[in-house]
């Protein structure tokens, strides 16, 4: 047993609404009260399944009913309205929204909603008994194909009081009706008719058409209606030979159907007529011909012939039929694949925004190639892309300007794969962003006309007033044109008018009429007074009150006399006066007034609200498995609005159920007497008044041979649990409400726990989330609620088996806004440039956003510097701040906001502004304490622009000018030593050391290992000692030395006289030299030298372990002098300038000194 609720009149789609007076689309009671029965048949959007069949020993069926089955009978009816509402001016969103409601609703939901729908959306209606310019109702497409075998009707239909009167213009010229006698005009009415009963052809009238309204407040115009005739011209004769073609070859059969107007459809059959089987080898293109991606022996069997199927004459061509001579081969070559169509590797193509875009890929090769289709930069879009024709066309619908770009189709088989690249622009005609509309000023008033549109090219506006255009028309002191804005200001009655405003580009037009008129008109109520609505409880509803007047009037609601205005909370007023109860509750019961207001005076009308409960059936039918020829009863028990009058009903297999005299139908029961095998099937309860249905559905088993219990549920396998059923909210509160559930049945495994989900509206709509988990023994629960959040729930049960499927939803309930109260997580400022930081975060979600229009107040500061916080307002996740230093600290703050209020300070988290390549390392020493290893430091970069992510070594070997193999070591950020191991002794290393951040590898820094000890002989000796220079070098040296040999081997020979201060005051002592002269004779004896000392090899004299000790001759301490004052010993005395410079021989020359002194 299944049961399908029905709930009420409303679902959650929008809710019911009293038809308003006035209209065409209500029916009109005699009595002064209205009485308008909503009748729901459950709730929208209910996907059930197909009835299922099982055996007795399988277990028994059980499903629910298809409710979208139920409604099939009212589809057509609901797209006469949606037609209906294209004529009364509907926008496209409009309709869509209409269309919608046609697919999901029961058609008094949809007829009241319709209408609901009409009067928030539509331009305003001026009662016809008051004055008004002329307005359009009706008028042919722009482009307006006629049968040519009937005559020809242009609509064109407009109101206005007085009633206007019409005129024609053709190909922009006035069309003199009564000059033609096959042309006449309706009465009461601007449409033309052109009668070629009487001879005439159809051609003659074609051209551009356009349709004028007028009474003395202004004309009105139609759309340029462009005429033409259809056209379906025959096939040229011609004869076709046989076309002769190599097995495994390409082939491609031209269609070429003649042009008609509009185009034909093309198909292709054989002349026997018989349709052409068509798969991934075989196929139509897009432009009708056949193509073949290898051709096979089987193809000779049938001919080929292309048939154009021409629209208004509903006639078919047929082309003379193309026979094929398949020449064979022994086996056939595999190909890659190529392309048939389009030709060469790219090509382009235009489409116009709204339409559908076709792409077409055909590929020959063996074996036939695969087509797959790519959207580079991007995917296919999911909703729009669909794939036709062996996934050789790809199809966009309702191309949209994100839809351009580049696409490519890839063709591939076992040999290879080609591809073509498809560039694809989407151009526009004009579309409306804000098509005029009437305006009703009251004199002295202020008003304006909008005119927006856009396009690609962006169209051009032009105005144009009574059909003239604005620059000729007589001047307007309080008219103001400002592009496509005009402002009226301080309105005259004089000032009424019809003004048009056509905007266009290279691929077509709009064209909108809208009029000025000028009333004083007091309010007046436009519905009948008194109705009564009746609705059932939970449910949406809307009070209609429709009213007119000049100036506009205010319009407020009432309850029961009360002195509040009804808006807020549960309650809900649009401009057109309609006021929505977004969940009828029983204390919503009452009498409502509407009551609008204007300067000249007031009107009121009053609503009548009954809230009934809602038809259940608490006891339902139990599937059952019964032997042929006994007895089975099926409950069903309803409780119902005692005040509504029920009606029961059943239903077999989904088709009304006859009641033979083996049945018995009683008030809450259906008896089968003397079961037979035709009784096996669903029965479906069906409990309703004129407001709800219930429904509940079980199946029943028949067993011909053995007996089995009537009941059978025992005796069932273990199953998940069915859906939890009739969800309702009650106790609502600002933060919580409770929500109760009707257990489905356990399937033999008792219900271990409830899962409770939401799904919410605005920030991700259709999306479920978990909400709490409470034990299976509950069916009721009060659940917390965030602020701002439009709920709906369901509920899922969980046993041993698993889960069940989703009970249906709840009604939605929108709890208070508040300020938020968290502000969103994983703030990080982190930079994508050197330049800028970019600062993200997680968005808040909707059960954490608390109010409208959630925004994030991001702020930012230097770190170091503590200057004052840069802010701004995003409505996203991310923000980048630009300008910034290389890689410094910033303190970021991200609060949340919303209508309400603030979120409480946000946390400061610390950022940092984008990396940029860092400087070079410092203070790089390369050593080399032995000739195995070299040790190399360095210190970080003085400036790292970043955060170091390690070092690039690079060092190469090279001998002299012989380079090894360069490698290269990459360190840790931590690391600033490395030791080197020696390939060889001799060769010496290059290295180069460079830090790297996020970026990249910065500056580096080059050195090189210090050269072994000599190295210039035992290493570059082989290189060195081949060179002239080095050569000519040694040879240089050489003499150089023997010059200075021969030099001191002269100055030894010659000898020399020491110079001896002049004595002063310190006599000479006894053992001093005599000599009157003041020096001492210097002999080839007094060559050697000095007693005590020997001169080494390099010139320097070592002091003996002797008495007599250079200090004694004065040369070993500082100020050490003989007798008569003067230095004794090889070295020169010391002298005045005057003396010193008197004298050529006071120095004595010994062979290191004479070096000494030429070096």
């Amino acid at each position: 047993m299944r049961r399908l609720a029905a709930r009420g009149a409303a679902g959650d789609a929008g809710g019911v609404t009293a038809p308003a007076a006035d209209r065409s689309d209500c029916a009109r009671s005699p009595s002064p009260r209205r009485l308008i029965d909503l009748y729901a048949l459950g709730d929208p959007g209910v996907s059930l399944s197909s009835s299922d069949r099982c055996t007795g020993s399988a277990g028994v069926a059980r499903r629910r009913l298809n409710e979208a089955e139920k409604l099939s009978s009212v589809q057509e009816a609901q797209l006469e309205q949606l037609k209906a509402a294209r004529a009364r001016g509907l926008g496209h969103k409009e309709r869509g929204l209409v269309l919608r409601m046609a697919r999901l609703q029961p058609p008094w939901v949809h007829t009241a909603f319709l209408l609901c729908i009409f009067g928030l959306v539509g331009a305003i209606e001026i009662p016809m008994d008051l004055t008004q310019p002329p307005t359009i109702t009706k008028q042919s497409v722009k482009d307006h194909i006629v049968d040519p075998r009937d005559n020809i009707l242009i609509e064109c239909e407009a109101k206005g009081n007085p009633a206007p009167s019409f005129h024609w213009t053709r190909n922009s010229r006035f069309f003199n009706i009564a000059k033609d006698p096959r042309v006449s005009m309706r009465r009461r009415s601007g449409t033309l008719v052109i009668d070629f009963r009487s001879g005439g052809r159809p051609e003659e009238y074609e051209g551009e058409y356009q349709c004028f309204a007028r009474n003395k407040f202004g004309t009105a115009l139609s759309n340029r209606i462009r005429l033409q005739v259809s056209k379906s011209p025959l096939w040229p004769k011609e004869n076709l030979d046989p076309v002769v073609v190599q097995e495994g070859a390409p082939l491609t059969l031209q269609c070429n159907p003649p042009p008609g107007l509009p185009s034909p459809v093309i198909f292709w059959m054989s002349s026997s007529m018989e349709p052409i089987t068509q798969d991934k080898r075989v196929s139509q293109g897009h432009n009708g011909d056949l193509y073949f991606s290898n051709v096979m022996l089987q193809d000779m069997q049938t001919d080929y012939s292309c048939n154009a199927r021409f629209h208004f004459t509903h006639t078919i061509q047929q082309k003379n039929p193309f026979t094929l001579k398949v020449l064979t081969t022994r086996g056939v070559a595999e190909r890659t694949p190529s392309f048939m169509y389009p030709q060469g590797t790219s090509s382009s193509q235009m489409v116009l925004r709204g339409m559908d875009l076709l792409l077409e890929c055909i590929a020959s090769g063996v074996p036939t190639p695969d087509i797959a289709w790519y959207k580079k930069g991007g995917d296919l879009p999911s909703d729009k892309a669909k794939l036709e024709n062996f996934n050789k066309a790809l199809r966009i619908t309702n191309v949209s300007e994100e839809d351009s770009g580049e696409y490519f189709c890839l063709a591939s088989n076992k040999m290879g794969s080609i591809r073509h690249t498809i560039s694809v622009r989407v151009k526009a005609a004009p579309y409306w962003l804000d098509e005029p509309q009437n305006l009703v000023l009251a004199p002295g008033e202020d008003g304006r006309l909008v005119c927006r549109a856009n396009g690609n090219p962006k169209p051009t506006v032009q105005w144009m007033v009574n059909g003239e255009p604005l620059q000729s028309a007589p001047p307007n002191p309080n008219r103001e044109v400002a592009g496509d804005t005009i402002i009226f200001r301080d309105t005259q009655i004089n000032s009424r008018a019809v003004y048009q405003c056509n905007t266009s580009n290279e691929h077509g037009y709009l064209l909108a009429n809208a009029f000025v008129s000028v009333l004083d008109v007091p309010p007046r109520m436009l519905s009948p007074r008194n109705q009564l609505i009746r609705v059932i409880l939970y449910n949406r509803t809307r009070l209609d009150c429709p009213f007119f007047g000049s100036p506009i009037p205010t319009l407020r609601w009432f309850k029961n006399g009360q002195g509040s205005n009804l808006d807020g909370g549960n309650y809900h007023v649009y401009e057109n006066g309609s006021l929505e109860i977004k969940m009828i509750r029983k204390e919503d019961q009452g009498i409502y007034t509407c009551v609008a207001t204007n300067i000249l005076g007031k009107a009121e009308n009053q609503v009548r609200l009954e809230v009934k409960d809602p038809t259940r059936i608490y006891r339902m039918p139990e599937d059952q498995v019964a032997k042929k020829g006994t007895t089975v009863q099926l409950e069903c028990r309803v409780k119902h609005d005692p005040s509504l009058k029920l009606t029961v009903s059943w239903l077999k297999d989904e088709e009304p159920l006859y009641i033979g005299n083996r049945m018995k139908k009683e008030e809450d029961s259906l008896t089968i007497f003397g079961v037979a095998e035709r009784d096996q099937g669903s029965y479906t309860c069906m409990a309703s008044t004129e407001l709800d249905q219930d429904l509940a559905k079980a199946y029943l088993t028949v067993l011909a041979d053995q007996a089995t219990p009537t009941n059978r549920l025992a005796a069932l396998p273990k199953g998940r649990p069915d859906r939890p059923r009739d969800l309702e909210l009650t106790d609502l509160a600002e933060r919580s409400v409770r929500l109760t559930w009707i257990p489905g049945d356990d399937n033999n495994s008792p219900i271990t726990d409830y899962v409770v989900q939401f799904e919410e509206d605005q920030f991700q709509p259709g999306v479920w989330h978990d909400h709490s988990k409470f034990p299976g023994s509950v069916n009721s629960a009060v659940l917390q609620l965030s602020p701002y959040v439009n709920y709906q729930f369901r509920v899922i049960a969980i046993n041993e088996v698993g889960s069940s499927h989703p009970s249906l939803p709840s009604e939605r309930y929108r709890t208070s806004g508040a300020p938020p109260e968290s502000n969103p997580g994983d703030v990080k400022g982190e930079g994508t440039r050197k330049n800028n930081m970019e600062i993200t975060w997680t968005p808040m979600n909707a059960t954490s956003a608390f109010g409208p229009n959630l925004r994030y107040i991001v702020k930012w500061r230097r770190r170091e510097t503590r200057d004052a916080w840069n802010n701004v307002t995003v409505w996203g996740s991310r923000y980048v701040v630009g300008q910034t230093p290389v890689y410094v600290p910033y303190e970021i703050r991200v609060q949340a906001e919303n209508d309400f209020g603030k979120a409480p300070e946000p946390e400061t988290v610390i950022g940092y502004s984008g990396e940029d390549f860092p400087s070079a390392p410092r203070r790089f020493r390369v050593r080399q304490p032995n000739l195995e290893t070299i040790h190399l430091e360095w210190d970080h970069p003085e400036h790292p622009n970043g955060i170091l992510v390690g070092y690039t070594l690079r060092y190469v070997p090279f001998n002299g000018t012989k380079l090894g193999k360069q490698m290269v070591e990459n360190f840790s950020p931590n690391q600033t030593k490395f030791t080197v191991q020696r390939a060889d002794p001799v060769s010496r290393y290059r290295f180069t050391l460079s830090a790297r951040t996020q970026v990249g590898s910065g500056e580096a820094v080059t050195e090189e290992s210090p050269a072994p000890p000599n190295e210039a002989y035992t290493n570059n000796q082989a290189d060195i000692a081949t060179q002239g220079w080095f050569i000519g070098l040694m040879c240089a040296i050489a003499l150089l030395v023997l010059i200075l040999l021969i030099v001191c081997f002269i100055k030894r020979s010659r000898g020399g006289k020491y110079p001896v201060r002049e004595k002063k005051d310190v006599p000479l002592g006894p053992e001093d030299p005599k000599e009157e002269d003041g020096s001492f004779d210097y002999s080839d004896e007094d060559n050697k030298p000095l007693q005590g000392s020997q001169t080494s090899l390099d010139g320097t004299i070592k002091q003996q372990e002797s008495d007599d000790s250079l200090v004694d001759y004065g040369e070993g301490g500082e100020g050490q002098f003989n007798e008569d004052g003067s230095f004794i010993g090889q070295y020169t005395v010391k002298k005045d300038k005057d003396e010193t410079e008197g004298n050529e021989s006071s120095e004595a020359t010994s062979p290191v000194n004479a070096i000494y002194s030429l070096a």
